[in-house]
């Protein structure tokens, strides 16, 4: 794997603009005459140094002065103002010697006065501060003479030689990690700061709060400072998830897979140092915590006294948190002593507290994985061993059941961990966490066979496990190892006798294979198995529910006939036992059997009694289904506020019973996504999604994440959607993946002017889906007028050139074609062609005028008026392309109209790229586009100067130190201005930034 970047290489400044804001704040109010100090907190490695190096290089390019210095830690003494002697001997590097003759100043630079005395400058870089009472002889250079300065006299000099620069320029001092800061060091800041007046200074400090534990001497120096009208403390928290999520992206660069982008943010907990750390390491295939930031995390718990740092590795074992009345039991440890020790780790910031039963917490879950991997192997097995008796006797405590089963794995209590982990499922599932509920079943599955068969829990087998496991999967989010489980079920069901049993378990395999593309053919021979089996049964549960099934696979394959005659007997058969939960899946496939005969009123009266009837059964996954197929009605007839409705329900039913992440809970997302496109609710739709707690299959990742193809390539973000489409292909057994990834790029391309490209992706997804579902599926309306568009934008580029258009009109044909013959062969969902179909085919015939060369109003205004059933964006497209048909033909105010209105729904959506279109187009056509009666603005330039060299450089291939060469800057320097760059682009990446600006025509 290719080495990732480092912080600072590039990297834009993530989620920090409003910290940012508020220190060009203070630095414009030094500027003007009033000066001020920011006080900048926070923990290590959350990124002061870099938000100081930021608004350092914004304070150069305004031409102050910026010094700075770095406190040390040296222990409990320090070095006197070390910090600020380094910042002033920076003034020797400016040309400024002038400001340092200051006798007074000797005690921070010596050399100054060896300098004054003999007209000669001895190491001009060098500072040796004034480390003892009396001053010594430095090797090399001639005595200095006793100073007898006193502190007040020194503190007037620097302040004095401050506001004398102020003077002339404004200056920021930065002193950075005060927490080392000694106490000279804190008697000058405090005095300086409370001097602070009008003069154009600003001063920055950091300090890690993390450090600051209750005796800590820069306590009450900060309680002090934060009075003072000048002063204001700036708090850096960590990353929230999505920025997190940002930063990480940024700098991998791409070069991970998006499971190791969400694994560090996730670890990292929003610390940019740690997040750095952990994404090296996997980079490097490291396993655990990186070492170098182990030997971090573990320095800060050494610090503390032997019996303090005992109590941190017996929390360690218990996980994140632990109570005190556990640590007490367990470690078995004296009241006061165990008191004391935690006393001194919460001040040391190394636990939190809270709870109403009072808990310890690690500040940060990789201090508790360092201190855990830190501990001897006889050791860690020991305290485990310790958790598990105490937990042994309170397994009627919620949660402990998972407690004790981890603590008994971990100190090789095997039959223990086995019973408890049974137990852990069994609770889990009670509370709608399926998610949970399969860990502790697969510990259980694994434990199985290394258990003697009379130490096993009582009431169970691995038969039932497996279907359990296979049930629990299914529902978090991870169909691939539902299939496995339910297939190991099989295997074992036919070992027994019992033809129920394996009628039953080839039911829950057929159902798991359903759930996954191209498993069809499968699903359907397990099933018809299923049935043989149970046809021979007298009417049961099992026999219902198979019955269920069937009909959901013949539906599935469009044999509606049988499909109505299985689930017919399915209805039957459930009422006869009781199966109202096999009843009301059986009423499900009827409406959608019943919805394809055109029936819609009699589908929706059937879906509304599933629903009621899988509530009764307390059927949750089938009143998901009913939920899904009740949207999915409404938003095909169009009507998508009824959709949005319907779909809420289902999936506020899906997150409050843990189901969100089960094949239909996935369904009714992907579909409410989709509606919100369609009827413009793009915010909404892309807002970013809640990540499950456990794994989720990848295929359902990239589902959901190929729904948000459409509002990435609508809003401009082309270099986002070019690397989504990308990571998507290998994904195209999903159907509906191919499907949105065809029409998505194909409108990626034609935006970005490539419609050679476009037709493309309109061919392969056409010839994938023939493939996949056969003849004339509906998609092909879409796809066919897509195509037809990439046609006439070719066309249209070639008559510029002088080209030959025939055979680009030929082919703009062609799609037409498909697109008319699939609405009249094709077989809609719904029996009749919906608005969405009539829409596209509108737009297709309209294109084809726009291919032959002359755009014509009438059919134009034909798919404006198929659109007019709510699809906002696919209105204002048509309105854009309308207006442009009616210039055309001479009719500029009906033109007006219909560009202001697109424009009004182009900006209400954020649809960047259609906005620039109309625009572009008003421009050209001399048309005022705002209702206002203003114009279009001629453009105005995006970039500083300087940003366009970094810019231009960038795009050649140079890298931060080559650029910063090139143009006479620091690779620092470099590294903020790309900052901006990708900022002002929407960029997270600086190859990402150079495609954005090409797209848009900001490079040449």
């Amino acid at each position: 794997m290719p080495d990732v970047p480092r912080l600072g290489s590039g990297i834009p400044l993530v989620a920090r603009s409003r910290e940012m804001d508020r220190l060009r704040a203070a630095l414009g109010r030094s500027a003007g005459g009033t000066a001020g100090a920011v006080l900048i907190a926070g923990d290590a490695g959350i990124g002061k140094t870099r938000m100081v190096e930021e608004i350092s290089t914004v304070a150069t390019d305004e031409g102050a002065i910026v010094l700075s210095g770095r406190c040390v830690d040296f222990g409990e003494t320090g070095l006197p103002y070390l910090p600020f002697a380094e910042a002033l001997t920076q003034l020797r590097g400016l040309g400024r010697d002038d400001v340092l003759a200051r006798p007074a100043l000797g005690m921070l630079l010596p050399d100054l006065v060896l300098s004054g005395a003999h007209d000669q400058v001895l190491e001009p870089q060098r500072f040796v501060p004034n480390f003892a009472p009396t001053i010594g002889k430095v090797q090399g250079m001639p005595p200095r003479r006793e100073q007898d300065i006193g502190q007040l006299q020194l503190f007037d000099a620097v302040h004095g030689l401050l506001s004398e620069l102020a003077g002339d320029s404004t200056v920021v001092l930065v002193i950075e990690d005060l927490h080392w800061a000694d106490s000279s060091t804190r008697g000058l800041l405090s005095f300086l700061l409370s001097r602070l007046r009008s003069q154009r200074l600003l001063v920055v400090c950091t300090y890690r709060t993390d450090d600051l534990h209750r005796r800590h001497p820069l306590r009450p120096l900060l309680a002090e400072l934060v009075r003072l009208p000048a002063v204001e403390r700036l708090e850096l928290p960590p990353f929230d998830k999505a920025a997190a999520r940002q930063f990480v992206e940024a700098l991998a660069e791409g070069r991970v897979e998006d499971e190791m982008v969400r694994k560090v943010a996730e670890q990292s907990e929003g610390n940019a140092f740690f997040a750095e750390e952990l994404l090296a390491a996997f980079a490097e295939d490291e396993c655990g915590i990186p070492a170098s930031l182990a030997d971090v995390l573990l320095a800060r718990v050494e610090r503390l006294s032997e019996p303090a740092q005992q109590v941190i590795r017996l929390a360690s074992v218990a996980g994140r948190t632990v109570k005190h009345s556990t640590l007490r039991e367990v470690g078995a440890v004296d009241d006061i002593q165990l008191e004391e020790s935690l006393r001194e780790a919460v001040q040391h910031h190394i636990f939190v507290t809270g709870g109403e039963q009072v808990h310890y917490s690690f500040r940060h879950a990789l201090m508790r994985e360092a201190v855990y991997g830190d501990l001897l192997p006889g050791e860690r097995v020991r305290l485990h061993a310790a958790y598990a008796r105490y937990l042994k006797e309170r397994q009627d405590e919620r949660g402990n059941s998972a407690a004790f089963a981890y603590h008994s794995m971990e100190s090789n209590a095997l039959s223990d961990a086995l019973a408890a982990s049974v137990r852990a499922a069994k609770e889990a599932t009670q509370l709608g966490a399926p998610g949970e509920a399969l860990r502790h079943l697969e510990q259980a599955l694994r434990l199985w066979d290394s258990v003697a068969e009379d130490e096993r829990p009582a009431g169970t087998d691995e038969l039932t496990l497996l279907r359990k496991a296979s049930w629990a999967a299914g529902t978090s989010g991870d169909p691939e190892r539902a299939i496995a489980y339910a297939r190991s079920a099989v295997k074992l069901a036919d070992k027994q006798s019992d033809l129920e049993l394996k009628a039953e378990v080839r039911r829950r395999l057929a159902q798991t294979l359903m759930a996954i593309d191209g498993s069809e053919e499968e699903a359907r021979a397990v099933i018809e198995s299923a049935w043989a089996k149970a046809a021979e049964l007298p009417p049961s549960h099992t026999r219902a529910w198979v019955l269920a099934v069937y009909a959901r696979m013949l539906r599935a394959e469009g044999e509606m006939s049988l499909a109505r005659e299985q689930a017919e007997l399915a209805v039957k058969d459930a009422r006869a036992v009781g199966a109202t939960g096999a009843e009301a899946d059986a009423l499900t496939t009827l409406a959608i059997v019943r919805e394809s005969d055109g029936e819609i009123e009699e589908s929706q009266h059937l879906l509304l009694e599933a629903k009621d009837r899988a509530k009764e059964a307390d059927a949750i996954t089938v009143g998901l289904r009913a939920r899904f197929y009740h949207g999915l009605n409404r938003y095909e007839l169009g009507l998508f506020d009824e959709a949005a409705a319907a779909l809420a329900d289902g999936i506020e039913l899906a997150r409050e019973t843990g189901l969100s992440w089960s094949d239909f809970g996935v369904e009714l997302r992907v579909l409410q996504m989709l509606n919100q496109y369609a009827s413009g609710d793009w915010d909404g739709a892309d807002e970013p999604l809640e990540q499950p707690r456990g794994r989720v299959s990848s295929t359902i990742s990239a589902r959901l994440a190929a729904c948000n193809l459409h509002i990435a390539v609508g809003r401009g973000r082309f270099a986002a959607a070019e690397r989504l489409l990308t990571s998507l292909r290998s994904e195209w057994r999903e159907l509906q993946i191919a499907l949105i990834s065809g029409t998505a790029g194909a409108e990626l391309a034609l935006w970005r002017g490539k419609p050679d490209v476009a037709s493309h992706r309109v061919s392969e997804a056409l010839d994938w889906v023939v493939r996949v579902v056969g003849s004339w599926p509906t998609v092909g309306i879409k796809l066919g007028a897509l195509g037809t568009c990439a046609a006439a934008d070719a066309a249209a580029r070639a008559k510029v050139k002088g080209e030959d258009v025939a055979g680009i009109v030929a082919e703009g044909e062609r799609f037409a074609q498909v697109a008319r013959q699939t609405a009249e062969l094709g077989t809609p969902r719904t029996g009749d062609l919906g608005p969405d179909g009539r829409f596209w085919l509108a737009r297709a015939e309209a294109e084809l005028t726009r291919s032959h060369g002359a755009s014509d109003p009438a059919r134009w205004a034909a798919a404006v008026e198929a659109s007019d059933y709510g699809a906002v964006y696919d209105q204002a497209v048509a309105r854009w392309r309308y207006a442009e048909a009616l210039l055309g033909a001479d009719r500029r105010d009906e033109a007006a109209v219909q560009l202001r209105l697109a424009n009004k729904v182009a900006v209400k959506l954020g649809a960047k790229p259609l906005q620039d279109a109309l625009v572009q187009l008003a421009r050209r056509a001399r048309l005022v586009l705002s209702e206002d009666g203003t114009g279009p603005r001629d453009t105005v330039d995006l970039f500083t100067p300087r940003e366009q060299s970094v810019l231009r450089l960038v795009a050649m291939g140079q890298t931060n130190r080559q650029v910063g060469e090139e143009l006479y800057i620091s690779e620092k320097t470099v590294s903020v201005h790309l900052s901006r760059i990708m900022a002002k682009l929407g960029a997270s990446r600086r190859a990402e930034a150079v495609a954005m600006a090409y797209d848009r025509g900001l490079l040449d």
